[in-house]
């Protein structure tokens, strides 16, 4: 497994550049970009931005894990589904020519309040990811579906990915206390739920103790999880090279 960082924290006022020098030194092997952070790798980059950025990555031992995008596919409004979606596509476009991996998505809610059954609302979902994916297929890249909002449990994420059925389309697993973690304080049953569709993992503040993190990596690691665990640091801090350096040593504590 390889240890990266969401910039959702962490790192948001980095512009690439920085972010290339500073994981380096920190020995961060990763890094997936969240949007609207002041890296600007935006859709609205042009030939020559994607192209400085794609090299930058290249040229370091960074690698440019994935683009964090907010796009969601549950509004009861049909339009606001189809600019989530064709947003998503524009994001595939943009994460191959910056040598991304691939798009991280979100569900972010059910409509149970506005009267549409969840299983519709979470086929929907997966109807949308299905021709994310086929966008993503087209330009070289994945969705990482991130098991977030209040449709993240395990059961809910593995009926969507079922729907969606395409081989592009993955599971980010968002290490939710409030969804994962059982009565006995375990993960296992939910983790097994969706192991072989876990295509990214995000890790929260492993100082939680509420969270089995020693057990969460431990179980991917059993399921022979190659890929990348990315901290996803929060609130902000002020020393954020201290804060990432302390998470690596927890990290490679608890197993990673």
């Amino acid at each position: 497994m390889k240890l990266g960082l969401v910039t959702y924290q962490l790192g948001k006022d980095w512009d690439v550049p920085t972010l290339v020098e500073k994981l380096t030194a920190l020995k961060f092997e990763g890094v997936e970009l969240r949007t609207g952070h002041a890296h600007g790798v935006e859709d609205s980059l042009g030939k020559e931005g994607r192209a400085d950025v794609r090299r930058r990555f290249a040229d370091s031992p960074v690698e440019l894990v994935g683009l964090g995008s907010t796009f969601e596919y549950h509004a009861l409004d049909p339009e606001v589904v189809r600019q989530n979606v064709e947003g998503t596509k524009r994001y595939c476009e943009l994460a191959r020519d910056v040598g991304a991996g691939g798009v991280k998505v979100r569900p972010n809610g059910h409509q149970e309040g506005a009267g549409v059954p969840r299983e519709r609302t979470l086929e929907q979902i997966g109807h949308a990811l299905r021709e994310c994916g086929q966008a993503a297929a087209d330009n070289g890249v994945e969705i990482r579906l991130e098991m977030h909002g209040s449709v993240a449990d395990a059961v809910d994420m593995r009926q969507v990915i079922d729907v969606a059925a395409h081989p592009q389309v993955w599971l980010c697993w968002n290490s939710n206390t409030r969804f994962d973690v059982d009565e006995n304080g375990s993960v296992k049953a939910d983790f097994e739920r969706v192991a072989d569709k876990i295509g990214l993992v995000h890790l929260h503040d492993l100082t939680d103790e509420a969270y089995p993190w020693r057990e969460l990596l431990g179980l991917l690691k059993g399921a022979d999880y190659q890929g990348f665990c990315l901290a996803e640091c929060a609130p902000a801090s002020s020393d954020p090279e201290r804060v990432l350096a302390y998470f690596r040593t927890l990290y490679y504590a608890f197993g990673g």
